[in-house]
């Protein structure tokens, strides 16, 4: 295993590149993940990517997967502050599948619903359905995607040690510190992931290359 320092800048179009020569690419949708805690900002590079794929001809579609919570009286059952409900009951990833990522199957509607729930307000955010034309690719985004069955032609994870992410997770947001604690112990989503970059400096990521 390699790890070799890229800037934000290069780390984009090398993604931009990958998803490009993804088989199918063009023609059939594409669905990629960019996983990672929010201190990592999975958000900030699905984004950066919808330019350079549209340049290369291939329509890109954003969804955070924060507008895919379950409802708060399952979330937050066990109280507001449980790590292992976190882990295990925050994202409703059957309607994510159903939603955003079986429609861009091969013969699919092509239809996705951007959000579902507003997780601020508990209440359906009433989003009208996108239909991703044939080549677009489907940005998901946020923590903890990886270790379940999702459907995806490409998975991103970007990496935080212990000590960045708990440096760069807002004081509130700590008690989900054991949750991503066990998302490392039980999933292990630097070896599962496709592409995994470590994320500890945003400014200077690096890309671990396996043989």
């Amino acid at each position: 295993m390699q790890v070799r320092p890229i800037s934000p800048e290069k780390l984009t179009e090398l993604l931009a590149e990958r998803i490009a020569a993804l088989p199918g690419a063009g023609g059939r949708h594409l669905r990629v993940a960019v996983d990672g805690a929010d201190a990592a900002r999975p958000g900030e590079l699905a984004d950066a990517l919808v330019e350079p794929l549209r340049l290369r001809g291939l329509p890109a579609l954003r969804v955070p997967a924060a507008g895919f919570l379950r409802p708060a009286s399952i979330r937050l059952e066990y109280g507001h502050r449980d790590a292992d409900a976190f882990h295990d009951l925050w994202l409703d990833d059957g309607a994510l599948a159903r939603e955003v990522l079986d429609p861009l199957e091969p013969g699919g509607s092509g239809r996705v619903l951007p959000s579902l729930r507003d997780p601020a307000t508990d209440r359906s955010t009433r989003a009208p359905y996108v239909r991703l034309p044939p080549g677009g690719v489907l940005l998901l985004d946020g923590p903890m995607l990886l270790g379940r069955w999702l459907p995806l032609e490409l998975t991103v994870h970007l990496a935080l040690s212990p000590a960045a992410l708990a440096r760069r997770t807002p004081e509130e947001e700590r008690w989900t510190l054991p949750a991503f604690a066990r998302y490392e112990e039980e999933t292990g989503p630097a070896e599962a992931a496709d592409l995994t970059v470590r994320m500890d400096d945003p400014r200077h990521p690096a890309l671990v290359e396996r043989p």
